[in-house]
């Protein structure tokens, strides 16, 4: 289901109507914001099979990173798969997600398809970082930005999913627009209770010495498996703490007056060039998270 974007759809299935489409295009924007999901939902309507299992589908191909990379091998697999005629549809369909970790050898091998498109093939390349990518290989692809959904489009899809009003409210704050974030925190409620349970930490870091600071990395260090979500979360907890600056004095603001505005901004820089590096590099995790709660 799409949330949101609808000139970005209409553009899409306008093209295609046409016989117009792209032979590649670049989906970009922040995290969450359903560019995967449009890219998956449009591949379906080429199809003409709303109901396929997209996975299974013969003529589709999903690319994703392996060990924080997309390797050649991948790259070169899924040349190999565009080369082959279509067998239930009219276009060999490929996304490409997170192509931001394509290694160089794999844009590299990437690059010569871009160059040389055969046949009825569409690639759909999904990126938070499309900076990271060869120039040489943005410059073949077709843009098309995707920005944070309207609230009242996000709230009309919980809504429609009957949450209770100050359920709603609190997934709107928390998700900004992000309509994959609230639409896993609408179908998992439980993410709202741990949420709540990390900034509850998180608070209780801030105004702890920094012995016990580093105490509680070294342990969160030992199972790293969801430090994307927690700093995530501490996202969302500077940035609503940055905003009741830029408002105004609030009583909903935890932070004294020594969190200023350039301090926050500053944190909020820091968590997210850490979620990259973690995410895109072998970063030494402990002491950049240590680096990080010392500017708390």
């Amino acid at each position: 289901m799409i949330v949101g974007h609808q000139k970005i759809w209409q553009f899409l299935t306008k093209a295609a109507e046409l016989q117009k489409l792209s032979h590649a295009y670049l989906f970009s924007g922040q995290e969450k914001l359903g560019k995967k999901t449009l890219a998956r939902e449009f591949v379906k309507w080429l199809f003409q099979d709303d109901n396929s299992n997209l996975s299974a589908h013969p003529d589709f191909i999903f690319v994703e990173p392996l060990q924080k990379e997309i390797k050649i091998a991948q790259i070169r697999d899924l040349i190999w798969r565009l080369q082959l005629s279509p067998l239930n549809s009219s276009f060999k369909t490929a996304i490409i997600d997170q192509a931001h970790c394509l290694n160089q050898e794999a844009q590299s091998a990437l690059l010569k398809t871009l160059e040389e498109p055969k046949g009825n093939t569409l690639l759909i390349l999904v990126s938070e970082y499309p900076e990271t990518l060869f120039s040489t290989i943005l410059s073949r692809l077709q843009r098309i930005k995707f920005h944070p959904v309207k609230r009242k489009e996000v709230e009309d899809y919980l809504k429609r999913k009957e949450l209770p009003a100050n359920k709603i409210k609190e997934i709107l704050d928390i998700s900004q627009g992000k309509v994959g974030l609230a639409v896993d925190l609408a179908l998992q409620p439980q993410k709202l209770k741990e949420r709540e349970e990390k900034i509850k930490e998180l608070r209780k870091i801030i105004v702890s010495p920094l012995a016990f600071r580093f105490q509680y990395i070294k342990d969160l260090t030992v199972n790293q498996s969801n430090l994307k979500e927690l700093l995530e979360n501490w996202l969302v907890f500077f940035r609503k703490e940055l905003l009741s600056r830029l408002l105004g004095p609030s009583q909903n603001s935890f932070l004294g007056q020594e969190y200023s505005k350039k301090k926050l901004q500053n944190i909020l820089w820091q968590i997210q060039n850490l979620i990259f590096l973690l995410q895109n590099t072998n970063i030494n995790t402990r002491l950049a998270l240590e680096k990080l709660v010392m500017e708390f």
